[in-house]
């Protein structure tokens, strides 16, 4: 019996101890906002009620926040896919509104996150609003988008490999676009 027994305990302290692992690791994932992108010293475009775009901002939205450099943390966005294959999607661009770099103007590379997850992403729409954990790293890299219209070179400020996605229902900061906008019908942010 005391063989039999000594297994029940160590199992449930492994059990513990996998526990605890994971509630640390939840602990020192940062839940971060769109703002905390960008340099606190650069404003955000407040004219028109329109969306920060780059060619507004005097460093063209190339001036990265480098205090959320290799730590792990969690944005919600919308997707873009950049690399796919049907519904599975390899690699793509997070970005705060929906229509960002196909139907509007480009957000600044400092509001757009390349994402490549760490397994294929199964994708039902463009711009499908999402969660992503994972190591930030600030740095330039451009990609190239395929939309209705030809293809275009999307410079983005930061990525996320091995990146864990998740679909959600609403987006604590996403920018919602002017009323008169014609791509309203592109706003999928539930209130």
């Amino acid at each position: 019996m005391t063989g039999e027994r000594f297994k029940s305990w160590a199992a449930l302290a492994a059990a513990l101890l996998l526990a605890a692992t994971a509630a640390d690791a939840a602990a020192d994932v940062a839940h971060i906002l769109w703002k905390d992108l960008r340099p606190p010293t650069q404003a955000i475009a407040e004219d028109a009620n329109l969306p920060m775009i780059a060619a507004k901002l005097p460093d063209h939205g190339e001036t990265l926040s480098l205090n959320l450099q290799d730590k792990t943390i969690q944005l919600a966005g919308y997707a873009l896919p950049v690399d796919r294959e049907g519904d599975l999607v390899y690699q793509f661009l997070l970005v705060p509104w929906t229509g960002a770099c196909s139907h509007m103007p480009t957000p600044p590379p400092n509001q757009i996150v390349l994402v490549t997850p760490a397994h294929p992403y199964k994708m039902k729409e463009a711009y499908e609003p999402v969660a992503v954990t994972g190591v930030l790293r600030p740095g330039m890299e451009k990609s190239q988008l395929f939309i209705l219209d030809g293809v275009s070179i999307v410079q983005s400020g930061y990525t996320v490999r091995k990146a864990e996605v998740a679909s959600v229902d609403s987006m604590p900061d996403t920018v919602t676009l002017p009323v008169n906008s014609p791509w309203n019908f592109l706003d999928k942010k539930k209130n």
